[in-house]
């Protein structure tokens, strides 16, 4: 199985340590994992400002770059989310088509593709988990409250076999954080007071770590978390998911 790794442009910016954990998750597995050199943004942030068009040579790029592996993964579910469901801007060729198809979260490629459960990780902290929108509603990471379903979590599936991990229970699971790109710049105000009710729920939990599939909700977060001074942190999933001695 050749599987590609795709590290979004703020992870490889500003948290260069969730692509080493992504990373080092793949080859415990037993995947043999590349890193195309000539990979850039998937043109997510220029699509989400209304200009896709503009954006058409980034996704000509991924699909150039990620075309000839059998799995794409990537520790974003904005990131994937964008190019399994948007880049129909663009002609549907054949290598295209299976971009997209084969484009994965990280632990939606954990759960389904390689069936893991328990990666022998450990961290005994208590830990309140935050679903991104994107891989929540676009990806099916896990089951909206707002849909009549049979309840799954890919995600808390596997941190709840994390030796000493308590996963706290949240008033509201699967609420927005407020980020949304250029919704927490456009709409400051509003993203903020978003962003502060999500904290809150964690803390009244008894929440030590906030963790999500998406670096960019927990960027949000975090920035909050550090202006007020709240005894919270924020960790990838792929972090705790790589953890061996706990924090």
């Amino acid at each position: 199985m050749k599987v590609a790794l795709f590290v979004p442009c703020y992870v490889e910016q500003f948290y260069p340590q969730v692509a080493i954990a992504t990373l080092q998750l793949l080859e415990r597995a037993g995947c043999e994992v590349d890193y195309p050199a000539d990979q850039t943004c998937c043109g997510q942030p220029v699509a989400n400002a209304g200009h896709a068009a503009a954006g058409h040579g980034a996704v000509q790029n991924f699909v150039r770059c990620f075309a000839p592996y059998d799995y794409v993964v990537a520790p974003s579910g904005s990131c994937v989310a964008h190019v399994r469901d948007h880049y129909d801007t663009v002609e549907q060729t054949e290598a295209v088509r299976r971009v997209r198809a084969r484009t994965l979260e990280l632990c939606q490629f954990l759960t389904d593709v390689l069936g893991a459960s328990d990666l022998g990780a450990s961290f005994p902290h208590r830990v309140g988990l935050h679903h991104g929108c994107h891989g929540l509603r676009m990806l099916g990471l896990a089951r909206p409250s707002e849909i009549q379903a049979p309840h799954f979590d890919h995600v808390r599936s596997l941190l709840a076999r994390v030796a000493g991990l308590e996963l706290v229970e949240l008033d509201r699971p699967d609420e927005c954080c407020g980020f949304g790109g250029t919704f927490a710049v456009t709409e400051e105000a509003v993203s903020v007071k978003m962003g502060l009710d999500r904290v809150a729920d964690h803390l009244q939990h008894g929440a030590e770590f906030i963790t999500s599939t998406d670096m960019s909700c927990l960027m949000h977060l975090d920035g909050l978390v550090r202006r007020q001074q709240l005894p919270l942190r924020v960790l990838h999933v792929a972090e705790i998911l790589n953890s061996r001695a706990g924090r």
